[in-house]
């Protein structure tokens, strides 16, 4: 009589790796902002979200945090960040919103360049068709990525 088998060990699943993506423009104020929330939004913890800019402001532009509310998220916490090689490194698609020639090219990244209107030195009435357009585009990275969107 041999001995009872112990019950099978469970192996995790081998996960793939989450992509990342880096969103650039001048300033990190306004259209980055709000690219990377709606991909941290609507993607969740699936994808990697990063954002900076070549002269990055002081600050989030206020016009883009209150049009941000209003579809209830929250860019208060928000810093503009510097833009370094070892983020767009980091990334593996990079999506330039008017950055110029500040963005530094890397073999075997994707690079996509997001034709938007500048939010800077304007009010929210003409900041909500910018965040409607970005919104759209990140729906549809996100799909074009396999990622299911949340919302």
């Amino acid at each position: 009589m041999q001995p009872p088998r112990p019950p099978p060990r469970k192996v995790p699943p081998v996960s793939e790796p989450k992509p990342s993506v880096l969103f650039v423009c001048v300033h990190n104020a306004g259209r980055s902002q709000m690219a990377a929330a709606f991909l941290t939004h609507l993607g969740g913890d699936r994808v990697e979200v990063r954002s900076a800019g070549s002269a990055p402001a002081d600050t989030v532009n206020p016009a883009v945090i209150q049009a941000m509310n209003e579809v209830s998220i929250d860019l208060c916490a928000q810093k503009p960040k510097l833009l370094t090689a070892e983020a767009v490194q980091a990334s593996d698609v990079v999506i330039t919103m008017g950055c110029g020639d500040a963005c530094p090219i890397f073999p075997g990244k994707r690079y996509l360049d997001w034709k938007l209107e500048d939010p800077a030195g304007q009010g929210v009435d003409a900041v909500r068709p910018i965040r409607d357009e970005i919104e759209k585009r990140v729906r549809t990275l996100l799909a074009e990525l396999g990622i299911v969107s949340r919302a």
